[in-house]
């Protein structure tokens, strides 16, 4: 290969092909839109001034562009991280905020280094499917304030909008329909003169770029003993919310990305935010949905155009994008909830054929998000619960048949299944202590030991039958087993 085909190799698709540059410059142009009054609002939940939300979205955004590890994600100042932060700023002020977010994003690259990341494995489908139509029923729900108390005109244009996004892509899809969406709404409202609320209703946007800084507090114990336990809140619920994230878009782009880079990149992007007096944030999920899923972007140009059209858009047509009617993005946000939701999830004919625990597992997920707005609470508790209803289903596998010996001296014990702490429980009661011969053969060819649970209830047999004068005999113990077998067998009960 020439060095300049390496070259041309090396070069994103974006920089060679136009039909790449063009729905990614778009796509990055609608989520930046979508980004201003999201951000001004968590600013808002926070305490603080509408520019630290959109500082925070610029500053995350473009760093993610660069060290992420899942492409065409967004990451920007997020509700989650601002209810977090938001009694640390009220006790004690801008500085020890902005201070926090810096120790969040450290504490956060040293669980990436440490393969946090790894734990998504753990995250069964059924937590995910709850996970993804909870996010759904969130976005809505974030919508419905938008849509009261507020003139009859703002119905129309948010139907609409949807109108408009469900026939245009029937027309081309050369062009976003929300972007369409959106400057049609905006003219209409600005031609006719009609009184709705607009972006600039939601706070002033900022006329200049954000400089960086040290953090306005005493550098003392006393400082960091206060940030501290803040800083791990946001640093988990931000890691968590980024990573089912990235999981999500893994599945819609089918495509492999790296969590562990995703999880140090999340925490070099809030050191950075810090520095420039950002609120610190994490991945976006609905304005990642209207990145890959609606807009169709699939590199990091879309990600690094989102954060620098933000500031563009504040600081050079701030008067522009302050007319926006809110009704235009509520009609994006809402469309990218009906987008987002997994409908064939809840059919009758998938429910009928899926598991009753799975089902439960993706309603519990789901009730927890939603009643709490934290999609990360709602992961670990829809987690814990799959973890519950698989070991119970598990338990009920192991079994245990005796076959006495031709020549009545013997008993042969033949155990099948896994054998961990659930299992286990029931295995001692499992065997005829009194009636059995003098000779006891338990044997595990077709079972395999766990944990010190089950290595203690055959060491309570044993026990059992030794008290009677018989003997036992262990045969059939795979090499895995043999070895936790051996190594604590006798040790776990006191003497």
């Amino acid at each position: 290969m020439t060095p300049a085909a390496r070259l041309r190799g090396l070069k994103p698709d974006w920089f060679t092909d136009p039909r790449v540059w063009r729905t990614e410059v778009l796509a990055g142009l609608v989520v930046a839109l979508a980004l201003i009054p999201e951000a001004i609002s968590f600013s808002i939940i926070a305490g603080v001034d509408p520019a630290i939300g959109l500082f925070a979205s610029f500053t995350m955004a473009v760093t993610m562009s660069v060290v992420g590890g899942r492409r065409a994600m967004i990451s920007a100042a997020t509700g989650a991280v601002a209810l977090v932060i938001a009694p640390l700023n009220r006790e004690h002020g801008l500085g020890h905020l902005v201070a926090a977010v810096i120790l969040a994003g450290v504490i956060q690259v040293a669980l990436g280094a440490l393969g946090v990341a790894k734990l998504m494995r753990f995250v069964p489908r059924s937590v995910m499917v709850g996970f993804v139509n909870a996010l759904a029923i969130l976005i809505f729900m974030a919508q419905v304030p938008e849509m009261h108390d507020v003139p009859w005109a703002v119905y129309p244009l948010i139907i609409g909008g949807l109108t408009l996004m469900v026939f245009f892509p029937k027309v081309t899809k050369v062009v976003p329909a929300p972007l369409v969406s959106i400057v049609v709404l905006t003219v209409i409202t600005l031609a006719a003169g009609i009184a709705v609320p607009t972006v600039g209703d939601k706070g002033e946007l900022p006329s200049s770029l954000p400089v960086p800084g040290l953090p306005d507090v005493p550098f003392t114990m006393d400082t960091l003993t206060t940030i501290a336990p803040y800083a791990l809140a946001m640093a988990l619920v931000g890691l968590m919310e980024s990573l089912m994230t990235a999981k999500l878009v893994d599945d819609i782009t089918d495509t492999h990305s790296s969590k562990t880079r995703e999880s140090v990149g999340q925490g070099i992007a809030n050191i950075v935010t810090g520095f420039f007096g950002g609120m610190g944030g994490c991945a976006m999920i609905g304005q990642t949905m209207i990145n890959v899923k609606v807009s169709g972007a699939r590199t990091r140009l879309s990600t690094f155009l989102a954060g620098s059209f933000l500031m563009v858009l504040c600081i050079v047509f701030g008067p522009v994008v302050s007319d926006i009617p809110m009704a235009a993005l509520v009609a994006v946000m809402v469309m990218v909830s009906f987008a987002t939701f997994d409908w064939h999830s809840i059919t009758p004919k998938t429910l009928k054929r899926m598991p009753a625990g799975e089902i439960a597992v993706m309603a519990i997920t789901v009730v927890v998000v939603v009643a709490t707005g934290n999609l990360a609470i709602g992961v670990v508790v829809g987690s814990v619960t799959a973890m519950v209803v698989f070991a119970k289903r598990v338990a009920h596998l192991a079994g245990v048949t005796a076959v006495a010996g031709p020549d009545g001296t013997t008993i042969v014990y033949t155990v099948t299944g896994e054998l961990f702490f659930a299992s286990s429980n029931d295995l001692v009661g499992q065997f005829n202590y009194n009636d059995d011969p003098d000779r006891i053969v338990i044997d595990l060819s077709a079972a395999h030991i766990w944990d010190a649970s089950s290595v203690a209830a055959l060491d309570a047999v044993e026990t059992k039958y030794g008290q009677r004068g018989k003997t036992v005999e262990i045969i059939g113990l795979n090499d895995p087993s043999a070895d936790l077998h051996g190594k604590l067998t006798g040790e776990l009960t006191s003497h």
